[in-house]
């Protein structure tokens, strides 16, 4: 199946007025198998560099070589339609190939976060029904893997040397000066060398997939707020997401473009959002398989990305880094946050000491991820995050009884309709209807559309708190006590109470080296906070838990938290308009 969607729509949209020129939101989305990003980027850029990894280099017609022989090594050993087949590694060369082979192959990818606990990941394999699984021979990984142990219709581990994706001599260097990363993993018909699965002529059998029907990945939602859902994310939604954010950066020259991925791509952001962008774009993805800021620095020094996408905590990070003026990042170009609030002054910063543009928008894992963005041609509104994407409807809701349509400028529930969204719940029926009641994703955010139709973010849904009868926002609360001075970060909660229905707790971290008391704070929260929404209780802490993303874990800091609603807490690219 080859076909479009065309979003049936009539009459104006909030947003016409202020598209970005040249766009058309009304234009079809193709329906395509996720997998033939590769052979379309393989087909218009072969000689073109693909991927980097610390100094490796190799061409898109490399990478699909690689892609047809894991595939058809894939096939020999089991893998066809439906069969799911999980990933437990960092941004690397494998993570792109294998991704890529599993769906040529037939398969389904189960994305998996090697730094989630053992008894998660466990109980993921198990419940995605994964056969077989993909991970590197380091130690850390065998570890986990040893902890997890063989749960459900696991079968087989297939095992990548790091060594291999490295450039000479390095390949050579590292089994000698990193032996003691380096792991040992049986010899046995369990655990299959990457190295083996490559082991052929390149032709796999050819797959018949149905783009709208067939699940390309289960990636599992975020938890932060409850036990991880699987999201059925299917061949066409996922490329269509991919074609909708390759439209959207209305300023990238195919095949000449470097995107600088970071943000890892077991994640649902990074995945579609850094590595099938960068492939549509046919554009060189330089790898980095961690996060850290004096490496990041380095690498757009020395590589010149022009496109790089991150979250909050890593903008602040390197505006805030102390030697930050030693480096040229001049060739950064289009930027885009996501995962969590991007403060005015954050997006400022940024771009002045880099000259890059950086858009906002908001997303979320039952979405592909991507719903709307501030355009790169077009009015970039500090505090919004931007219209919806071509084919992407975006309507609010009433918080009363979630169906009655809401005006521009009125606050309800965010709701989602587009060729993105998720097939829904893996193996849970009622959550899917549920989430997709009315016929249209609930996203389960607060928010509202401005006149000029773009979208702006208050709350989560599920985090608000009632106060005596009051509506109050934990972020919009945050975003105060973040003003003072002397406070780095902080969250906001609600607490069951026996007479107010809940009560505000405050989680503060002071700047180091801060002797800040908590009746400073409260004096200062005095004249900016209303009465109902002055926090109850006040607890200093050293950091607060966050996500792989960096996200905050509220249910770490209160554990107790009601169970969550439909959607996910996988809230990608979202700021609150009220920070």
């Amino acid at each position: 199946m080859d076909g479009s969607t065309t979003p049936a729509v009539r009459g104006d949209l909030p947003w016409d007025a202020s598209y970005p020129a040249g766009l058309d939101w009304r234009t079809p989305v193709p329906e395509r198998p996720l997998h033939s990003l590769v052979d379309e980027a393989c087909a218009a850029f072969p000689h073109h560099p693909c991927l980097d990894f610390y100094g490796r280099r190799t061409t898109y017609r490399q990478v699909a070589r690689l892609i047809d022989r894991a595939a058809r090594g894939l096939q020999d050993r089991g893998v066809g339609k439906g069969c799911k087949v999980a990933l437990l590694l960092p941004n690397c060369p494998y993570s792109v190939i294998a991704f890529h082979a599993i769906l040529k192959a037939g398969g389904t990818v189960v994305n998996l976060n090697p730094l989630a606990p053992a008894a998660e990941l466990a109980h993921q394999i198990d419940d995605s029904e994964t056969e077989l699984l993909v991970t590197l021979d380091l130690v850390p990984f065998r570890d986990k893997l040893a902890q997890i142990g063989w749960p459900g219709r696991l079968r087989a581990v297939v095992v990548a040397r790091m060594a291999d994706a490295l450039p000479f001599p390095k390949n050579w260097l590292y089994p000698l000066l990193k032996r003691r990363d380096v792991a040992r993993f049986p010899e046995d018909e369990r655990h299959v060398p990457f190295r083996r699965l490559l082991a052929n002529r390149g032709d796999p059998r050819p797959v018949a997939v149905e783009p709208r029907a067939d699940a390309a990945v289960l990636q599992y939602t975020g938890g932060t707020t409850g036990v991880p859902k699987g999201t059925v994310l299917t061949h066409a939604g996922l490329y269509a997401n991919t074609m909708q954010c390759r439209r959207w950066f209305t300023g990238a020259d195919p095949g000449r473009e470097r995107v600088l991925a970071v943000l890892p791509f077991f994640h649902v952001f990074g995945m579609t959002g850094v590595m099938n962008f960068a492939l549509a774009l046919g554009a060189e993805l330089i790898l980095l398989p961690r996060v850290d800021v004096r490496e990041i620095l380095d690498t757009v020094q020395r590589k010149r990305p022009t496109i790089f996408s991150g979250v909050p905590r890593l903008f602040q990070a390197i505006v805030g880094f102390p030697r930050l003026s030693r480096y040229d990042l001049s060739s950064l170009r289009l930027c885009v946050s996501g995962g969590d609030s991007l403060p005015p002054l954050l997006l400022e910063r940024f771009q002045k000491l880099t000259g890059a543009y950086l858009a906002e928008g908001y997303g979320l894992t039952e979405a592909s991820p991507v719903v709307t963005c501030n355009p790169f041609d077009g009015l970039n509104k500090p505090g919004s995050a931007g219209p919806p994407l071509p084919g992407t409807m975006v309507e609010i809701v009433s918080l009363d009884d979630r169906c009655t349509p809401q005006p521009q400028g009125r606050v309800g529930e965010i709701c989602v309709s587009g060729p993105q969204v998720m097939a829904g719940y893996w193996k849970d029926a009622a959550a899917t209807a549920e989430a997709m009641a009315g016929g249209h994703l609930h996203t389960g955010d607060i928010g509202f559309l401005d006149e000029d139709g773009y979208l702006h973010i208050v709350d989560r849904l599920k985090d608000l708190i009632v106060a005596g009868g009051q509506h109050v926002y934990p972020r919009a609360v945050e975003a105060v006590i973040k003003r003072h001075p002397l406070i780095a970060d902080a969250a906001v909660v609600g607490e069951p109470d026996p007479v107010r229905g809940q009560t505000i707790r405050a989680f503060v971290v002071p700047q180091p080296g801060s002797t800040l008391s908590e009746a400073e704070l409260r004096a200062f929260l005095a004249d900016r906070l209303s009465r109902f929404e002055q926090p109850q209780r006040i607890e200093f802490r050293t950091a607060l838990p966050t996500s792989t993303i960096g996200k905050i874990l509220k249910r770490d800091l209160i554990p107790e938290r009601p169970p969550e609603k439909p959607g996910s807490d996988d809230r990608e690219i979202s700021r609150p308009a009220t920070r």
